[in-house]
């Protein structure tokens, strides 16, 4: 798994970089086509701020690239995983601790990941096309869906529309684990994805004690 450092994320942001030269796209260009503002895309190409997997699914797509150009994601070969088993995997500078549970057989339009959150962190504010539900297994995390905030605790769950402006937040001093569900479409010729990054966005690094 990538290591939450400065190195990965410099490495992060400059295969970004490259990849945009090599399209010939200003930043002005890429944030119109990915839906991602200037401003942030600028932070993630100089190490300053580390996107979430969606919003850098959404860049991907852009630079006409898999996400896997900028991580390496494991590769899931049957829809059967195993909890002690599970292979994990982050974004380069991330604290998020990603365990992926669906499968990429042809034609899937749904994505699955358990989602380890460190104490402190607080995610990019999103919108896009597609829903999603998330599920808390542990810990406490703070929902916030088109302007109503949710504290959720372990059992509780939440479906939304990815139209709807939607953040989410560990608040607590404890680590957070919780079910996410997701089917995301990127409609960028029409300029339907919107990221707004919240300030303040990347917690400290955390590297996850669960075995």
């Amino acid at each position: 798994m990538p290591t939450a450092n400065g190195d990965s994320v410099s490495t992060l942001g400059a295969r970004m970089r490259r990849q945009r030269h090599r399209l010939s796209l200003t930043l002005q260009q890429l944030g119109e086509a990915s839906g991602v503002s200037v401003g942030y895309l600028s932070q993630v190409e100089r190490g300053r701020a580390t996107p979430s997997l969606g919003t850098l699914s959404q860049i991907a797509v852009a630079l006409q690239v898999e996400v896997s150009f900028f991580i390496h994601t494991p590769k899931t070969q049957d829809s059967l995983t195993r909890a002690d088993e599970r292979q994990r995997f982050a974004v380069s500078g991330s604290s998020i601790e990603y365990e992926k549970l669906g499968a990429d057989f042809p034609g899937h339009e749904l994505s699955s990941y358990i989602m380890n959150v460190p104490p402190g962190y607080a995610s990019e504010e999103v919108v896009h096309e597609g829903e999603e539900v998330i599920y808390i297994l542990e810990g406490e995390i703070v929902q916030v869906v088109d302007g109503g905030e949710h504290i959720m605790r372990p059992g509780d769950s939440l479906h939304y529309l990815g139209s709807s402006p939607h953040s989410w937040s560990n608040k607590t001093d404890k680590p957070a684990r919780m079910l996410w569900v997701g089917r995301m479409q990127y409609d960028l010729a029409a300029g339907a994805n919107r990221i707004r990054p919240n300030e303040g966005a990347l917690a400290t690094a955390f590297a996850s004690s669960r075995p």
